[in-house]
């Protein structure tokens, strides 16, 4: 199952169980001007199943997004991966909270987790909440978050370059983007970049 979906406009389901040898892979978008909460839970329930969830967020103004993800390993023999990543500025409120679960017997798991942001105004702010419960002792984990600003170095790079600080800018925010829009269909895509300035 391959879906994507824009936060506040799209459907989403708020579980998914998964038995033996399944896929899923969702991308989720959350365009300016969203104030919505994805609350998303995904049981594993069988081996040799393999979980990819990604998100890309761009808030401004009074935007107010909250995400809630929980991925369950009830069993073991499978892999899942978590990346978000965002732009926040203005006002904006941005919440992750990320928890994934390893179940007691749920042995040779692979799961990662991962949030990461970038603040585009002193008043933005976004928090970030990745956690692990693991109760198995075979398994391959991590989670991890990080909060920033644009980096003053490649800006000027770029600017030594020829290149216009707005467009240098908006370069760094498209590079921090990627990883998610190439997930994207074209339009969506568009639309995103189009939001980003």
């Amino acid at each position: 199952m391959d879906k994507v979906y824009v936060i506040g406009r799209d459907a989403i389901p708020q579980f998914l169980r998964l038995e033996a040898g399944e896929q899923l892979r969702m991308t989720f978008v959350a365009l300016p001007g969203t104030t919505a909460r994805l609350a998303l839970e995904v049981e594993i329930a069988g081996p040799g199943c393999d979980v990819d969830i990604a998100g890309a967020y761009v808030c401004s103004g009074s935007d107010d997004l909250r995400m809630n993800l929980l991925v369950r390993h009830s069993v073991g023999g499978s892999t899942s991966r978590q990346l978000f990543k965002g732009l926040a500025g203005g006002e904006a409120r941005v919440e992750f909270d990320g928890l994934i679960y390893i179940a007691p017997g749920a042995q040779k798991t692979e799961a990662h987790q991962e949030s990461h942001s970038i603040l585009l105004s002193p008043s933005a702010k976004v928090e970030a909440r990745p956690q692990l419960e693991i109760y198995a002792d075979d398994v391959i984990c991590s989670h991890g978050c990080t909060s920033g600003f644009l980096n003053a170095e490649e800006e000027f790079y770029m600017r030594s370059r020829g290149i216009p600080e707005e467009v240098a800018r908006r370069l760094q925010k498209l590079a921090f983007l990627a990883p998610v829009m190439r997930r994207l269909p074209e339009d969506l895509s568009l639309e995103l970049y189009e939001s980003i300035s």
